[in-house]
């Protein structure tokens, strides 16, 4: 099953990174935010993967075309021209690279794709967030409900601080931005069936708009409710959770 990930937004709200790169590519530790979600589902066994591009696609190939170079240390032969891997790291990734248009939605990235996936089942998520969650139990809940689409239900985490006070207007407990506990949002992470192309008119279709509509009414999108460590990265602020997380070696998605 190939898995698709939405690389092309301008990643406005992280400008201290994206005025150079796309957010996908800001690094978490020594990689890219794209490698770590790659990796995730590379655990898993799926490692075909089709990239949606649009903002500085470039950057992008540029990274896989230079891939082996940049994660591995090498020496090159001047006078043969060849180059010898010294501790090559191989990873059993395919990786498909499409650019999707600059100023395309969501939906309409998905759409563009459609002649890659065929009338195959794939997975979609986001290029900016990370999760612990089991990729295994999310497919085998999407086959058993039958339905086109599922999402992934994860709790956010807090904006802010949360306070537990009691009557007295003590403080009970502190906790600063934790994951709440009640309360989910769409966290990506998707399972669709083909299906879900007739269901995006165009480049503009937001694909968590319309299309999502149109599967609720079908009774057609199902929820696969995510417990443990979901994270996504539209801060700087969110982005150095993430870093902290993965230089304490203890890193949930590791």
């Amino acid at each position: 099953m190939k898995v698709v990930i939405l690389a092309g937004g301008f990643g406005t709200r992280i400008s201290e990174y994206t005025t150079r790169i796309p957010k996908p590519m800001v690094e978490i530790g020594e990689h890219p935010i794209l490698w770590h979600i790659m990796n995730w589902y590379s655990k898993f066994g799926y490692d075909d993967f089709v990239i949606a591009l649009g903002y500085k696609a470039t950057v992008v190939k540029e990274y896989f075309l230079n891939y082996y170079a940049l994660n591995n240390d090498f020496t090159v032969d001047l006078g043969k021209g060849g180059i010898e891997y010294v501790n090559k790291n191989p990873r059993n990734w395919k990786v498909t690279l499409v650019d999707t248009g600059l100023n395309t939605m969501t939906g309409g990235r998905v759409k563009r794709l459609k002649d890659i996936i065929g009338d195959n089942e794939f997975m979609l998520t986001y290029g900016d967030g990370l999760s612990n969650i089991n990729i295994d139990k999310l497919v085998e809940f999407h086959r058993n409900s039958g339905r086109i689409g599922t999402l992934s239900a994860v709790h956010p985490t807090a904006r802010f601080g949360e306070l537990d006070i009691d009557e007295s207007c003590s403080v009970n407990s502190f906790k600063e931005k934790p994951q709440l506990e009640t309360g989910r949002i769409n966290g990506g992470f998707f399972v669709f069936k083909p299906e879900i192309f007739d269901l995006i008119d165009s480049d503009e279709t937001i694909l968590e708009r319309t299309p999502m509509e149109r599967l609720v009414e079908m009774n057609s999108l199902g929820a696969y409710k995510h417990d443990g460590f979901w994270q996504s990265m539209d801060t700087v602020r969110e982005r150095q959770i993430l870093e902290d997380f993965w230089n304490s070696g203890n890193a949930p998605w590791k």
